[in-house]
């Protein structure tokens, strides 16, 4: 059973008694199911998982994460422009009806981005018309407390002639700058600044184990700003990012752009070049976002290693 527009928002941890008969909460905690993306010529079929995973937003720091196929961001998916999506969302939160809402495509939001109850599963077909890079998100209301709780996104729709500058690309990545706030609270979320903005999901993988690039590498960067709330400024230090997409789409070209300004749920392909060896930061130029956690590293050596 599927059902649109209800609004939600129940917590997921739930209240037991100890032997002491002192009350402790009980955290869910599913274990992550990879998603199942297969392809038949332009006929592409995806399986996720909507459900309850925790993960680490700061070292030490566990959140109760709502998320498809239990990771924070969700994981990318990439097809090309043109592709028929066969989409499938199994529901395995016990508690919450989940959606998927699909800003790649054109679709009627109360056909198409309708709520999955718990233990059911909701099958959909999408033409990916539009290329470029796109967010995906739970569609459930209230909206902000499924985004604000971690699901989201990255789809990439390819140009079906590519870009024009895919000859010159060395290596690629993806970067999806998101907002924590305190666990699972709507006020938090609609009222206060969040307590850390991240990219990929919490802030330290991309410091701990940096990007890689040889010296002379010209790199791409699919970029997005999941949000909920705040507008990211993307920079990299110690370059200039000579052809910019916005919205990863190759009509919107820009050229020598020092910082790109995405608003949530925008996105972009950034390209660049890395001409000597080092550590190259990647940040929001607002500073009070990457003080929270916004900003990674690309080492650049002679090997690329």
């Amino acid at each position: 059973m599927m059902i649109s527009g209800c609004d939600w928002s129940i917590g997921k941890s739930s209240e037991t008694k100890s032997p002491s008969g002192k009350s402790e909460v009980q955290r869910l905690n599913q274990p992550p199911v990879p998603p199942v993306i297969t392809r038949r010529g332009h006929e592409v079929t995806i399986k996720m998982t909507a459900q309850v995973t925790q993960v680490e937003i700061s070292k030490g720091v566990p959140y109760e994460a709502w998320t498809f196929d239990g990771t924070v961001p969700g994981p990318v998916i990439r097809v090309q422009q043109g592709d028929t999506l066969h989409f499938a969302l199994h529901n395995i939160d016990p508690q919450m009806p989940h959606s998927m809402d699909l800003h790649a495509v054109h679709a009627a939001p109360n056909h198409k981005f309708i709520d999955v109850m718990p233990g059911q599963e909701g099958t959909f077909t999408y033409t990916a018309d539009s290329p470029g890079v796109f967010m995906y998100h739970c569609g459930t209301k209230p909206v902000l407390m499924h985004l604000g709780n971690g699901m989201y996104g990255m789809i990439i729709v390819e140009p079906k002639d590519g870009y024009p500058t895919d000859p010159q690309i060395d290596r690629e990545y993806t970067i999806v700058q998101s907002e924590w706030y305190k666990e699972n609270d709507y006020q938090a979320f609609q009222n206060e600044e969040p307590r850390y903005v991240v990219f990929n999901g919490n802030n330290f993988t991309l410091t701990d184990h940096p990007l890689t690039a040889a010296v002379g590498d010209r790199i791409r960067l699919y970029v997005l700003n999941a949000g909920p709330n705040e507008v990211s400024s993307f920079h990299v230090v110690g370059t200039l990012m000579d052809t910019v997409y916005l919205d990863g789409n190759p009509a919107n070209v820009l050229h020598g752009m020092q910082t790109v300004l995405l608003p949530a749920s925008g996105g972009a392909v950034v390209e660049f070049q890395l001409t000597e060896a080092g550590d190259y930061t990647m940040v929001s130029h607002q500073f009070n976002q990457a003080s929270k956690g916004a900003a990674g590293l690309i080492r650049v050596t002679a090997s690329g290693q």
